[in-house]
């Protein structure tokens, strides 16, 4: 099993099993890059575990999910793999709910994941 697809497993895992801050505290590179599609609330790229423990605790913080389910991971080589993730959610701003569907692209070198960058669907 490639370097990639060890690490994307163990992702998967712990996001089915509701714990992405786990996974950001055990899986990233304390030095990670986190790029979003489209501009949020501190900018479209987060840099460092800590500003991405943020960004995704804000998130929790802000949207109830009514389901979460997350397909792969799709191994691209050694250093690379890509997730599918499909949420129900409810933003607690504005109480819409909408259904959010996007592609991770996952980079990883030295057993860690150091950068993600994420893709939306309509």
């Amino acid at each position: 099993m490639s370097n990639a697809n060890t690490v994307g497993s163990q992702l998967v895992q712990l996001i089915k099993a509701g714990k992405s801050l786990e996974a950001i505290r055990d899986l990233y590179d304390d030095a990670v890059v986190s790029v979003e599609a489209m501009e949020g609330p501190n900018g479209r790229q987060a840099e460092g575990k800590e500003a991405i423990l943020g960004k995704n605790t804000w998130w929790m913080d802000n949207h109830e999910v009514h389901r979460a389910d997350v397909l792969g991971p799709f191994p691209h080589g050694d250093d690379r793999f890509a997730l599918y993730l499909d949420y129900d959610v409810t933003s607690k701003a504005d109480n819409k709910r909408q259904a959010m569907r996007e592609v991770g692209i996952y980079t990883v070198a030295g057993g860690k994941v150091v950068r993600e960058e994420f893709y939306y669907g309509v």
